[in-house]
This record gives C-alpha cells, structure tokens and sequence, in this order.
C-alpha cells in the first residue's frame, strides 16, 4: 500500500510540473486524495450517477458535461461536487475535471496557487439544459426549448476546476482546457 500512494505521489508531482506549477507538497497530497476518491468515477458515469451525481449541463465546449451530487456541500477534497466528463465515444465516458463551487471567494484558497472562475445564477432542468435568471422565482417549470422538468436554481457561484483527470496545458485549475475540444459536440 505505502509503495503505492508514493508512486501516485509521484506521478501527481510529474503532473503538476508539467502544467507549470511550482512542485508544493501539500497540493501533491490534496491531489492524491482527490484521484484516488474519485477514481471509481473516472469511466464510469453509472457509478457517478448512482452516487447521487446529475446532470446539470450538456456540454459546455472545451470543458465537458457536469454533473452535481447536490448532497455534497462545503470544500472536501474527496468530495467534488461536480464532475466534469466528456462523451468520447457513443456509450463511452471520461472524467476530466473535477470542480467545487462556492458562494463567494474563498479568502484562503483551499488548494494552493487554485485559480476560480464564475457561474451566473441559473435555472436547471432535468436533461442538463440551463438558462440565466438572477430569481428562482421566474424559473419556468420546464425548460423553454426541450421541455425538461425544472430541478433547481442557484445563485452567482464561484467555480474551482480541477484537470485531474485529463491533462491540461492550460493549467491545472483552468476553466477550460483546449484538449477537450474534439468532444465539443459530445
């Protein structure tokens, strides 16, 4: 067991030094910890669903398919909240990122030199389509142009992506990654 979390170490460090990042110990562990917790998601999306994970968006280009586990809250480095997948084959799906939200900036990243991007307030329905709406109020109960049932609302968000799973020569903490690109279409 000890030769293997140091191999993963190991690898994790290569990983974070390829995508220019200083080498830091502790974002290595923290990164460690969140493969190995999310390794039983990394091909398999029944498992992700079956853990609780939904849909939420259809592909958003250079990013990917996310789905949230609206039981988890709050930052756990085990715990994302989202996954971001990307359909790469006709039943096929990969992991790519994983991705936590919060209300506001955090005042202390809580993975080292972690970059944050933004989500506007939107209403969600059940087939991953979306639409901006800063009141949950005013979201329709079913989505305008697919019909899908609404499933919920939630304000500005602050997003921290995490290129775990695929690389990213953009960065680790990008929000978009042009690898993904040939999975735009999903």
């Amino acid at each position: 067991m000890r030769r293997k979390r140091i191999a993963t170490l190991g690898g994790l460090a290569a990983a974070v030094m390829a995508v220019g990042l200083p080498m830091l110990p502790a974002l290595a562990l923290q990164l460690a910890q969140a493969r190995r917790a999310t390794a039983k998601y990394a091909t398999n999306l029944g498992t992700a669903k079956a853990n609780g994970y939904r849909i939420i968006t259809m592909m958003m280009p250079n990013m990917g398919f996310h789905f949230m586990n609206p039981k988890i809250v709050g930052f756990n480095v085990r715990k994302p909240q989202i996954l971001v997948y990307e359909h790469t084959a006709k039943h096929a799906w990969q992991l790519g990122a994983l991705e936590w939200v919060f209300p506001a900036m955090p005042k202390t990243p809580p993975l080292p030199n972690a970059t944050f991007g933004s989500f506007p307030a939107a209403c969600h329905f059940s087939d991953g389509t979306f639409i901006p709406d800063q009141n949950a109020k005013t979201c329709p109960a079913k989505a305008p142009k697919t019909g899908a049932k609404f499933t919920f609302w939630h304000p500005d968000l602050i997003t921290m992506h995490v290129w775990i799973w695929y690389p990213n020569p953009a960065g680790l903490f990008s929000s978009t990654n042009p690898l993904v690109a040939p999975f735009n279409r999903g």
